[in-house]
C-alpha cells in the first residue's frame, strides 16, 4: 500500500470509528454532589413564568409552542410591561384607575391595590430542554383540571353559598389562608409549588437527612426529611408531611397530611397526596415536577412540569402581616355594613369603601 492509500485508511477508521459517538448527540448532564454524596440542587431558584397553570383551549392536547408563538407571548409581555411602567397620569384619582390604568395590563386588588411596581411574574414560557410549554399542567392531555367529583362539587356549592350569604367576613378565621399571612396564596409554598404573580424564589439548603426550602411568599419553610416516615395520619399541617428520597440525581418527595385551605384552587381533601421531582437537568436548571392524586376531589389525577431557574441575589425576608391593617378594616367594614342592614362585599366594592 502506498502512503497516500495509508494515509486515506487510516483517515476513514478514524471517521467511522467516531460515528457512532456523534450518533448519540451530547452527553445527557449529570448534577455535581454535594459532601453527603447528594446531587447538589443547593441555591436560590425561581419558578416565575409567563406560562399558564393550564392550557388555553385553543392548543387543545398540543403544549409545546412554536418559536413564533413562544416570541408572540414574550413581546406581549414585554409591551405590557412598557406600558404598566409609563408614568400615571398624578390628576387621576384611585377610582379613575380602578378602570383605566389597571384592568387591560393585569394589575390587580382592589381599587389598583397592586401596580407594576410590586408584580414580578416572569418575562419567558416554560422552556424544558428547548421546548417552550402552553402550559405548566401536562396530564390530564388537554392541560386542564379534570372535573370534580359530585362530593367536591358539593363542597364547592356550599362554600359559595356562605360567601355570597357573608360568612366569609364573621371572624378573620372565615377569611383565606393567604390573606390572613399564614401561607401564601396560589399554592405558592406548596405542594406543589407554583408560581404567583411576585415573590417566586426559593433557596434549597441540604443537609445529610433534610432538605430545606424557604419559600419568599410569606416567608415559609419547607422541611423535607429524607428517608423518613409520615407522621400520624390525624396530624395537618399548613404544607403537609413531606418525606423524599434520591433516586439518582432526582430527588422524590412525598406530601401527604396538608391542610384543605392550602389546595389549588381552594379544592383539597384529607385523601390528597402530592409527589414532586427535583432532577437538576442543567447547571442553571432544575426540571420540577409534580404530581396531584386526589381521588375525593378530582376524577383523575394532575400532573405538572415546570423549570427552576438561578434567582438574583438572595431571599429577604417577606413579613407579610407587618403594617397590615386590611384584615381589621375588612371586619369593621362589615360590622358597619350588618349596622346598617346593608350587604357586604368587599370585591364589588359595598361597604367595603374605608379599607
Amino acid at each position: 500500500m502506498s502512503p497516500r492509500a495509508l494515509a486515506y485508511a487510516v483517515s476513514m477508521f478514524a471517521v467511522l470509528a467516531a460515528a457512532p459517538a456523534l450518533a448519540q448527540g451530547p452527553k445527557a448532564f449529570h448534577a455535581p454532589h454535594n459532601a453527603f454524596g447528594q446531587p447538589d440542587l443547593s441555591g436560590v431558584w425561581t419558578n416565575a413564568t409567563i406560562t399558564p397553570l393550564t392550557r388555553p383551549q385553543k392548543f387543545g392536547a398540543r403544549n409545546v409552542l412554536t418559536k413564533e408563538e413562544a416570541a408572540a407571548a414574550e413581546a406581549a409581555t414585554q409591551a405590557q410591561m412598557k406600558r404598566a411602567d409609563a408614568p400615571t397620569d398624578p390628576n387621576l384619582k384611585v377610582t379613575d384607575l380602578k378602570n383605566a390604568d389597571c384592568g387591560p395590563d393585569g394589575i390587580s386588588g382592589f381599587n389598583c391595590g397592586y401596580n407594576q411596581g410590586w408584580k414580578d411574574p416572569g418575562t419567558a414560557v416554560v422552556d424544558i430542554n428547548g421546548e417552550k410549554r402552553a402550559s405548566i399542567i401536562v396530564a390530564p392531555a388537554d392541560g386542564r383540571f379534570p372535573p370534580m367529583t359530585q362530593e367536591a362539587q358539593a363542597k364547592m356549592r356550599e362554600r359559595m353559598a356562605k360567601m355570597r350569604a357573608g360568612g366569609f367576613y364573621d371572624g378573620p378565621e372565615a377569611r383565606a389562608a393567604g390573606e390572613r399571612c399564614l401561607v401564601g396564596f396560589g399554592s405558592t409554598g406548596g405542594p406543589p409549588m407554583l408560581p404567583v404573580m411576585y415573590n417566586n424564589n426559593y433557596q434549597l439548603v441540604q443537609t445529610k437527612d433534610e432538605v430545606i426550602i424557604v419559600v419568599e411568599m410569606v416567608h415559609d419553610v419547607r422541611h423535607i426529611r429524607l428517608n423518613a416516615s409520615h407522621g400520624p395520619a390525624g396530624i395537618r399541617q399548613w404544607m403537609g408531611d413531606s418525606v423524599g428520597h434520591f433516586e439518582g440525581d432526582t430527588l422524590v418527595v412525598e406530601t401527604v397530611g396538608m391542610r384543605p385551605e392550602e389546595g389549588m384552587r381552594g379544592a383539597m381533601s384529607d385523601k390528597a397526596k402530592v409527589t414532586e421531582w427535583f432532577t437538576r437537568i442543567a447547571p442553571n436548571k432544575i426540571l420540577y415536577r409534580f404530581k396531584l392524586e386526589d381521588p375525593a376531589t378530582y376524577t383523575a389525577p394532575i400532573t405538572g412540569e415546570m423549570a427552576l431557574n438561578p434567582a438574583k441575589g438572595q431571599v429577604f425576608e417577606y413579613a407579610c402581616h407587618e403594617g397590615n391593617y386590611a384584615m381589621s378594616s375588612i371586619l369593621a367594614g362589615a360590622r358597619a355594613a350588618e349596622k346598617d342592614g346593608r350587604p357586604y362585599d368587599i370585591a364589588g366594592g359595598q361597604g367595603g369603601e374605608g379599607n
